[in-house]
């Protein structure tokens, strides 16, 4: 209860308090930052994918920005060298507010990543995106079948059909790519899980279904458990490195990453920037009250 009281207050406090805690999990507020952030990473073995925040604009000129900027962030990311690849979130270029011109500004995007030979990683909002953010990946991959992922979450109960469902999608030359994650954003026990247990279950339920379809899985976790399963299960099905790489966020379980790099597996790392950093660390506030502790350390530790 604490925590959640404590959550709700945090974006009232002054943003250079709330950094103090927030630079540990945002690499910076611009490009610059963000490519930095993102070649140390790969001096360390991992690759990278590059968010830029902004998520739940509120006009369609917003999307018109945001669109520019990530067409400038593709171009800066392919001139650096740097190993990685972007990931967009659809609300950011109006998804909620004008679902095709949304489609339109991400296919934009996804067309420049395809010149590139690169990949975009579309993720996954709260609930009330999934079924559009599903259209819109199903469109993409029909255009750009190499180009383009999506993320899925374990805790939602609608899942395992969602991955079914895409499935006439899925061929040898251009597998279906899935980020699986947990999940974050706060649903109803109507649609998702809710205990731990549960939640785990469902994960390595659907990410064994991936492997055994040879789906190509990006195994996003911090949880050493499922971390464990899924080396067994990769073994198990003889998952070849090419249809598998673990992802992990900025500035978490860093130890945890280095073992699986050391093991000799693909690693990315999530890398969120931009000058919405503020927005963005209270929303995953409000989602995650736990986090609070993390702050307080974080205050008590500062110098």
């Amino acid at each position: 209860m604490l925590n959640s009281l404590m959550a709700k207050l945090i974006p009232f406090f002054p943003e250079k308090l709330v950094w103090i805690f927030s630079k540990r999990y945002i690499a910076g507020i611009d490009v610059n930052d963000a490519l930095a952030a993102s070649r140390d990473l790969n001096n360390q073995g991992a690759m990278v994918t590059l968010d830029l925040l902004g998520e739940f604009i509120s006009t369609m000129d917003e999307a018109k920005k945001n669109t520019q900027d990530y067409l400038d962030l593709m171009d800066a990311l392919h001139g650096s060298g740097i190993n990685g690849n972007l990931s967009v979130k659809p609300t950011m270029f109006g998804l909620l507010l004008d679902k095709e011109a949304c489609f339109s500004h991400v296919r934009e995007i996804v067309q420049r990543a395809a010149g590139y030979n690169s990949f975009i990683r579309i993720d996954m909002e709260d609930a009330s995106c999934t079924s559009m953010e599903i259209e819109i990946f199903r469109r993409l991959k029909v255009e750009f079948p190499g180009h383009v992922g999506l993320v899925l979450q374990a805790y939602l109960k609608r899942t395992p059909e969602d991955i079914t469902g895409l499935m006439d999608l899925h061929t040898p030359e251009a597998p279906l790519n899935f980020r699986l994650c947990k999940g974050i954003y706060v649903e109803p026990a109507t649609i998702a899980f809710k205990q731990y247990d549960q939640i785990n279950r469902a994960y390595v339920e659907n990410l064994e279904f991936m492997f055994k379809n040879k789906i190509h899985a990006a195994v996003a976790t911090h949880d050493a458990l499922l971390v464990e399963k899924a080396f067994e299960l990769i073994e198990q099905y003889k998952v070849p490195k090419a249809l598998v790489e673990f992802q992990m966020l900025f500035g978490v379980t860093p130890k945890l990453r280095q073992t699986i790099i050391d093991r000799g597996f693909p690693m990315r790392v999530y890398v969120p920037f931009g000058k919405e950093w503020f927005g963005y660390s209270t929303r995953r506030l409000k989602e995650n009250p736990a986090m609070v502790q993390h702050i307080i350390k974080a205050l008590f530790m500062r110098g």
